[in-house]
């Protein structure tokens, strides 16, 4: 209890600390990352174990997976980057998956919802994904392992202007590589 108090208390100092932080436009790598290459051909022969399909990485050869069960998307209320409670059990099972299989690789992924300017939406979608690295670090993730990228309002989950897509689509979503 006492390391699960000591451990909230850091993540929101972290947290805090970046609120007052600036996210320079031209420092943010963002690149493609669709599924481009794959067709439904090359996922015939997927195998398939206690219903998880394997995904095999595109000119890897070895098989790419992250913890077994766990959420592989992290959101988000409107216009904040603060991880919610419900995201700390998923942050945790990954920084141990990451921490155990340190030949694994993580790219988090920022997303907004429609609302806001291009650069505004980038800027927040990177803060988000940032916010998801700081706590992965502070659990014992090497930051080698991880990449952040933000993808603003340009992936949306979820087509639509209601709530209920708005919500999904303020999200990081978690990929292993």
């Amino acid at each position: 209890m006492k390391k699960f108090f000591l451990l909230n208390c850091v993540l929101a100092a972290t947290l805090f600390v970046s609120a007052c932080s600036t996210v320079k436009l031209n420092d943010v790598p963002v690149e493609d990352k669709s599924a481009s290459g794959i067709s439904a051909d090359s996922l015939n022969g997927a195998n398939v174990k206690s219903g998880i399909a394997s995904v095999q990485a595109q000119g890897l050869g070895k098989m790419v997976l992250g913890p077994v069960n766990v959420d592989k998307v992290i959101y988000f209320d409107f216009d904040s980057y603060t991880l919610k409670a419900d995201a700390q059990p998923i942050v945790q099972a990954h920084a141990d998956y990451l921490r155990i299989n340190k030949d694994k690789k993580i790219s988090l992924e920022g997303n907004t919802d429609e609302r806001g300017g291009s650069e505004y939406n980038l800027a927040l979608g990177q803060k988000r994904a940032d916010a998801v690295k700081k706590a992965l670090s502070l659990l014992g993730v090497s930051e080698s392992q991880i990449e952040s990228v933000s993808f603003g309002k340009e992936k949306p989950a979820v087509q639509g202007a209601d709530e209920s897509a708005f919500a999904k689509n303020r999200r990081v979503e978690l990929s292993y590589r």
